[in-house]
């Protein structure tokens, strides 16, 4: 049984779900997989939710929260690895695609890993903000894509403080990270 619960963010309403025990998807509203796969699903009170919704409290007010609720990755071995590096980008900081395609690599003892199948990892995030996609960014300083919409992924990183004019970043006029 899947359970969900929803939580209102400065930046739309968030649902959250759980397989009862552990977060295992959060994502706003009308987002790109918006419920995708969970299948039938009932709301519910519960203390996973209750420790997401202190940590996005928390995360809000533009402070790291310092913990992470429990949770479980979902989606194949190379995507869950790919989730787990993400889980090492710190609060207000940066990975490139690039940088997380040498970490599996090193991972895995391959001699390379493609950027754009991180990319596709990436983009398949199930647990949003917790596990930072937010904070991943094209190598020339594009922000590329966001399954929650461009300018939530400039809140977010605003939110956490990062410098764009340090960094170099810049949103993409053209292309399919639109």
């Amino acid at each position: 049984m899947t359970y969900i619960c929803h939580c209102q963010s400065p930046i739309g309403p968030i649902t959250l779900a759980s397989d009862g025990e552990y977060l295992t998807n959060l994502w706003f509203d009308k987002q790109r997989f918006d419920r995708a796969g969970l299948g039938e699903f009932v709301e519910a009170n519960l203390p996973v939710f209750e420790e997401t919704c202190k940590w996005l409290t928390v995360y809000f007010t533009g402070r790291d929260p310092g913990f992470l609720p429990p949770m479980k990755l979902s989606g194949s071995p190379f995507r869950q690895m790919v989730g787990q590096i993400m889980l090492t980008i710190p609060f207000g900081c940066l990975m490139t695609y690039g940088q997380i395609a040498k970490e599996v690599a090193r991972r895995t003892g391959k001699q390379k890993v493609s950027a754009q199948a991180v990319g596709g990892a990436v983009g398949h995030n199930p647990i949003g903000i917790i596990v930072p996609c937010h904070r991943v960014v094209g190598t020339s300083g594009s922000l590329t894509g966001y399954g929650g919409g461009m300018d939530r992924k400039v809140f977010l990183l605003e939110n956490e403080h990062v410098d764009f004019a340090e960094h170099g970043l810049f949103v993409p006029t053209k292309g399919s990270a639109l």
